[in-house]
């Protein structure tokens, strides 16, 4: 029987901050959205640059951890005041059918170009460890993924997040052992934060490499993460936060903020049964009844608001400085090792420089951390797929159907035979079409105090956020020229 507004348990308003979770246990939802920032297209991109270039592009992967921290922070916060992820607050929004269908299919393409490069990724892990074909290599890297998807739908987000935090520490060693065993030049390092270029290929790599970092579906991943993570309970449900859109575990109260018609087809946003459609400014998707008019989203998680995002800049400022560090560690540890070398230009080419370079430790840890990279982040592009779907389109496919029908193109690219490396290169192009369509409507929601209030955007913010999506867009158009007019 559906929960009304009187069994909906509503902390008193008396809590004192003792009884209020540690810091500690609200950090995670970042560091999960922060594997998208250290997947395989990024390892192939930073390798390229520093074993072309040397430490030219350092400032690169700088600025564009600095963008990506901006950017996280403006998608949990969405998905924390407003208790809906983003592509559901533009479902909403939305009003044609058909718009809200092109939307979905160009965020859909992004997830799908986005697994080819971490199912790869995956594969040629797998093929220099173990010497297993690529193929193979491709079967079972999208079938961890799936474990790694179940673990979240059924046992909630906490136990998903120590599982991908750990490949997470797994990915961390593995790239940056080699910097301590042949450390770079500090002078050159610091002259490689002074912003330049030498030639289009170096300004080619340079959009690569913030093409790879700022994703688009960790942008959408990390709204509805820190929804789920954070989601408020009705009386006596379990502890265990909800789990992927389309299990049918979640325990948050949102998960019948759609109410079906008989039937069987689902409203659409606005109508008088989109439940919440029409809820006063700050109550979300957590009202399971409008007669509720007090029960704000942080009375019913018995946590303010402002403190989930105060924890939140902390989980946000602590994934950005470990995926900033590895991949920079990455970069020098090519321009140290690598630059010069033929062949480094592929994953496999580097593998073996660096094995006949700096010993078989140190290439099998950067292996096993590319494994753990593919792992990690194709389960949470998986997820950022199914919240697309789930939010544009009010659609709950099956986990494993809908893992197997995304894990095919990535499957025929292997068997087929098609060069690996140049597919992740291919991928981070089709990825660089979705940037605008999920960061200008990021910035748009997030500044709009209709649907923030007084958590919306500072105008420093706001023109911080404009100004990174002016700039990433540019520059991304720019790797689109130069890589279909093959300049």
């Amino acid at each position: 029987m559906p929960k009304t507004a009187e069994d909906v348990r509503v902390p008193p308003a008396t809590t004192t901050r003792r009884s209020l979770p540690r810091l500690a246990w609200l950090i995670g939802p970042a560091l999960v959205a922060g594997v998208a920032y250290l997947d395989p297209g990024n390892v192939a991109s930073n390798m390229t640059a520093g074993a072309r270039y040397g430490y030219l592009l350092v400032w690169v992967v700088v600025l564009g951890n600095v963008m990506a921290w901006l950017i996280q922070y403006l998608s949990a916060k969405l998905g924390i005041v407003t208790g809906k992820s983003l592509p559901e607050t533009l479902g909403d929004r939305i009003r044609s059918k058909w718009g809200r269908r092109a939307y979905w299919l160009q965020a859909e393409l992004v997830a799908m170009a986005t697994d080819i490069a971490e199912v790869i990724g995956g594969a040629v892990a797998l093929n220099l460890l173990f010497g297993i074909p690529l193929l193979w290599g491709g079967v079972i890297t999208g079938t961890v993924s799936i474990a790694l998807l179940l673990i979240q739908s059924r046992r909630g987000p906490r136990p998903f997040e120590f599982v991908i935090i750990g490949l997470l520490a797994i990915i961390a060693i593995g790239f940056s052992f080699g910097v301590f065993v042949a450390p770079p030049d500090g002078a050159s390092v610091v002259a490689g934060l002074v912003p330049r270029f030498e030639g289009t290929d170096s300004v080619l790599l340079a959009a690569s490499i913030l093409g790879a970092t700022i994703m688009p579906h960790a942008i959408y991943a990390h709204s509805a993460l820190a929804r789920d993570r954070f989601a408020p309970r009705a009386a006596g449900v379990p502890a265990t936060p909800g789990g992927l859109p389309g299990s049918g575990r979640a325990a948050s109260l949102w998960g019948a903020r759609r109410t079906p018609h008989t039937d069987g087809t689902r409203p659409e946003p606005g109508t008088d049964t989109d439940i919440g459609a029409a809820a006063p400014l700050g109550y979300g998707a957590a009202l399971s009844d409008r007669s509720a008019p007090d029960a704000t989203l942080a009375e019913l998680r018995g946590i303010p608001t402002r403190r989930l995002l105060r924890a939140t800049k902390w989980d946000v400022s602590i994934a950005m400085l470990i995926a900033g560090t590895v991949n920079l560690c990455i970069l020098l540890l090519a321009a140290a090792n690598l630059a010069g070398v033929p062949g480094t230009d592929s994953l496999e080419g580097a593998y073996a420089a660096l094995y006949a370079g700096l010993g078989p430790l140190v290439a099998t840890l950067f292996a096993v951390g590319l494994l753990a990279s593919g792992l990690a982040s194709t389960s949470v592009g998986a997820y950022a797929g199914a919240e697309i779907m789930h939010g544009l389109l009010h659609i709950r496919v099956p986990l494993l159907a809908r893992r197997l029908v995304t894990l095919i193109p990535a499957l025929v690219i292997l068997a087929i035979g098609f060069d690996p490396t140049v597919a992740l290169v291919l991928s981070q192009v089709v990825l660089s079409f979705g940037i605008p369509f999920a960061l200008v409507p990021l910035v748009g929601l997030t500044a709009n105090r209709e649907i923030l209030g007084g958590f919306r955007n500072r105008v420093w913010t706001t023109i911080a956020g404009i100004a990174a999506s002016v700039f990433l867009i540019a520059l991304n158009g720019v790797l689109l020229f130069l890589v279909l007019s093959g300049v």
